[in-house]
């Protein structure tokens, strides 16, 4: 029977050994997981003794990892603005690009003066931009909408986990067709798309490629088909001077600030994330 002190340096010298980066901190969320011991409680309880069963799990676990299946699939969890989100390969993994949508969705709601706003989180995922919107700025109404049910599973698991079905609900839909009538009118809109190129999406970090949801990367050919098909159709439930707001990849923005233009939108403009990339486009409806 092994401690948990021996556990961890296995498990350390085995994800070291396979090539994973950071391997020191791996190896302690996922005996973390696998006990349900937070870090704190697991450096505590290094001496102590750690049956077989947790140790078959964390061998499990570790298989998967160094398999190369992303450390948020394997831990079932993900971090993402301060609250932790269920995941599964159903959905994308939140990243810290989405940070700059979110923060700047907040920041420009809160400008108007947020309260009773209606946020629309379209093609919605985990749910992650609207849950730290709704859960931010707690008096506005969020709708999270995807056309996967899968993807809505996780996403309404997110809203029990982070406090927030007070004034989040979730809703199917298609985000290449024309919303649903029913859906009513938006003071914003923000959406993460589908943005990788079709023929790009074979040379993506093999975690990604092998792992994440293929619809939620894909983006046609060019990896547009959703910016062109959203700023027309969905602008329509757009309140007067209502955002909307995108993520897209490195070198799109332009190309969606003339969506934006072409499609009776001002005030449009590109903001960066913190690595200086242009990863967020933003239009006022009429203006």
């Amino acid at each position: 029977m092994k401690t948990y002190s021996d556990m961890y340096l296995d498990l350390r010298r085995s994800l070291k050994a396979a090539g994973i980066e950071d391997y020191n901190l791996e190896a302690k969320l996922l005996i973390c997981a696998a006990s349900s011991k937070s870090k704190e409680e697991l450096m505590r309880d290094m001496k102590l003794f750690a049956f077989e069963p947790l140790e078959d799990k964390v061998n499990e676990m570790a298989k998967r990892r160094i398999g190369g299946e992303p450390i948020a699939y394997v831990l079932g969890e993900w971090d993402f603005m301060g609250l932790t989100f269920n995941v599964d390969p159903r959905v994308l993994i939140p990243r810290a690009d989405t940070e700059t949508l979110c923060e700047l969705a907040i920041r420009l709601m809160q400008r108007r003066g947020a309260d009773g706003m209606r946020v629309l989180d379209l093609c919605c995922g985990t749910g992650c931009i609207g849950i730290t919107v709704a859960k931010t700025v707690q008096s506005c109404r969020v709708v999270l909408v995807d056309n996967s049910m899968p993807a809505l599973r996780i996403a309404r698991s997110n809203v029990l986990r982070c406090g927030v079905s007070r004034n989040t609900t979730c809703i199917e839909a298609d985000a290449l067709k024309n919303p649903p009538v029913l859906l009513g009118k938006y003071d914003v809109i923000v959406c993460n798309p589908p943005y990788v190129a079709t023929g790009e999406i074979d040379t993506l970090d093999r975690g990604v490629r092998d792992f994440e949801p293929r619809e939620a990367l894909d983006g046609g050919a060019d990896g547009m088909d959703f910016y062109r098909a959203i700023i027309p159709a969905w602008k329509t439930i757009l309140k007067p001077a209502g955002l909307m707001m995108f993520e897209c990849g490195e070198g799109q923005n332009k190309a969606i600030e003339e969506l934006f233009l072409k499609n009776g939108f001002g005030s449009v403009g590109s903001f960066p994330d913190m690595a200086g990339t242009l990863r967020v486009v933003a239009g006022v409806m009429g203006q």
